[in-house]
């Protein structure tokens, strides 16, 4: 009789214990710039896709040469002359660093903060990258890889300005809590530093690259209306309906100056 009862509350706790293991190694799908806030983990089931890219059309200014003779720890690093990154295309007309973002059409979603650092570097006396985007209250790093120190002075009209020394080697984390874009960044102790840093309160958002490609995943289907904005050409804009499970390629093209 005890060796029955033994048997049998074995069983039971073998049973309880398989019943837990299930459910905490069960995988949890969640969207790559964070699940919505109160509703549990995104799913990607029925998203729809936005691709496209940027183009340039026109003739492209020729790009201003810089000067780092200010700070020969600067221009030592630099044996090619080095010119400011206004308006940078490829052959094909191809624009790079617009950021392209759902302005409109979201609603009242709301959407977890990712707790990865987006870093910046400041390094051959440049920002690095020259254009790019954090979700609102993400964490910021920004790193100083020069032997020479650098400040980093964020100018918002809607977020509170900071401005932080960094001598070579350090680095500093901070963060904006509401959505601009873009927010001027420049370092007071070289001229020539300047970039721009986007703030969303949600994750459809890209940055191009040389290609002057974007791609916004993963959206719920709706409509929308998609923006461009690039730091010398303003603003465009453009009203798409995405169905479920749809994806969609747009583009747009700046005009030249």
């Amino acid at each position: 009789m005890q060796y029955r009862k033994l048997i049998s509350t074995g069983t039971f706790m073998l049973t309880i214990g398989l019943s837990l293991a299930v459910c905490f190694s069960t995988p949890r799908l969640v969207h790559a710039g964070g699940s919505p806030a109160g509703g549990g983990p995104a799913s990607t089931t029925g998203a729809a896709n936005l691709k496209g890219t940027v183009k340039y059309e026109g003739i492209v200014p020729k790009p201003k040469p810089i000067n780092m003779a200010a700070d020969p720890s600067c221009a030592k690093q630099h044996p090619s002359p080095v010119f400011a990154q206004e308006v940078s295309t490829d052959g094909k007309g191809d624009l790079q660093d617009v950021i392209v973002f759902v302005a409109d059409g979201l609603g009242d979603r709301t959407f977890d903060t990712p707790t990865q650092p987006v870093v910046v570097e400041q390094k051959g006396c440049m920002y690095v990258p020259h254009v790019l985007a954090v979700r609102a209250n993400q964490p910021l790093h920004v790193v100083n890889d020069d032997p020479t120190s650098h400040n980093i002075h964020p100018t918002p009209a809607n977020n509170r300005e900071w401005n932080k020394a960094e001598p070579p080697g350090s680095s500093v984390d901070e963060s904006f809590a509401r959505q601009e874009v873009a927010i001027p960044v420049k370092c007071n102790l070289h001229p020539w530093m300047h970039g721009y840093i986007a703030v969303f309160k949600h994750p459809y958002f890209a940055v191009t690259g040389k290609d002057g490609s974007f791609d916004l995943s993963s959206l719920p289907s709706g409509t929308y209306t998609i923006e461009a904005w690039h730091e010398k050409l303003g603003t465009s804009k453009q009203t798409i309906t995405v169905g479920p499970n749809e994806t969609k390629e747009i583009s747009f093209v700046f005009k030249g100056m």
